[in-house]
């Protein structure tokens, strides 16, 4: 609570609005980029914001590369499933479901 997450890609805050292919999950910080361009090279830096505290901390840049060989390696499209089999919700409460594919 309190903590909100921001993206600096190239010493520039990232436009999220850009191009509707980049979520930063306002939950977990994680930056997620959907088919990603020659464009997006570069390096992103995660910046924590605590409202309360008016403080803000950046992590070390992580740079993003192309490989030009086209091999994901442990990153080759594969789906794999691991649901429990039941969820146990009590009346009126929220439950979170989630999916995640890793892929080219």
């Amino acid at each position: 609570p309190g903590l909100s997450y921001t993206w600096i890609f190239n010493n520039n805050t990232l436009d999220l609005q850009e191009d509707g292919r980049r979520f930063v999950s306002q939950e977990t910080g994680n930056l997620y980029l959907a088919k990603v361009e020659p464009w997006d090279v570069g390096n992103y830096t995660c910046v924590v914001t605590n409202q309360e505290a008016q403080q803000s901390v950046g992590g070390p840049p992580t740079p993003l590369t192309l490989r030009s060989d086209g091999v994901m390696g442990e990153y080759e499209p594969k789906i794999e499933v691991h649901f429990p089999e039941t969820t146990y919700a009590a009346k009126g409460s929220s439950v979170r479901l989630e999916c995640f594919a890793l892929g080219k």
